[in-house]
């Protein structure tokens, strides 16, 4: 876990904002872009269920306008309903763009899943595409924002990573050490 929550960041070709966590998410993305660390935004899922925290597009879009993203720079992938099949959809996006780098923004307690998830595609594929890592930080733990706190959510990720393992949806601990030790060899070059 260690090795994944410090990944080192780098300019990259989108920044990958996986739905849901109402609009606690969005920002980070943003402010990647403004930083000129991102030159597209993919908002991926289409699982509106406002008891999760799963906002549509197109009330979050309005958000991420309003804070200066051009739209021609926004992208909504809009075909999966849950993290496996926006790993799935959007390792093909990045490779039909010719994308190199991607920024995975999820939330705090998400993230790790959400990464091994994006990795397992990446492996499954053979992509030799780089994900960072960039989760969304200093959000509390035990409010609860409608749908739970993170720290009870915290305790359902560990029984998805499970679960999720199990199927084999899940890049393993080994696979995720080789795949950093790999991505910085890149990096030092």
């Amino acid at each position: 876990m260690a090795i994944v929550d410090n990944d080192c960041f780098t300019k990259s070709d989108a920044a990958i904002l996986l739905e849901g966590d109402g609009f606690f998410r969005f920002p980070k993305a943003v402010d990647l872009y403004k930083k000129g660390l991102v030159t597209k935004i993919v908002f991926s899922g289409n699982a509106v269920d406002r008891n999760y925290g799963s906002y549509p597009y197109a009330e979050v879009k309005s958000f991420i306008i309003d804070a200066g993203v051009p739209e021609s720079d926004l992208i909504h992938e809009d075909k999966s309903l849950h993290t496996r099949q926006q790993a799935i959809e959007v390792i093909k996006m990045a490779e039909e763009n010719g994308w190199k780098k991607l920024a995975l923004i999820a939330s705090q307690e998400h993230q790790y899943r959400a990464y091994l998830t994006f990795l397992r595609e990446i492996l499954d594929t053979g992509s030799k595409l780089i994900l960072y890592n960039v989760p969304v930080r200093n959000l509390s733990w035990f409010i609860d924002s409608g749908w739970g706190t993170r720290f009870e959510r915290l305790s359902d990720e560990f029984d998805r990573i499970e679960e999720y393992s199990a199927k084999g949806h899940l890049a393993n601990t080994q696979e995720a050490i080789e795949y950093q030790k790999w991505k910085e060899a890149l990096l030092n070059g």
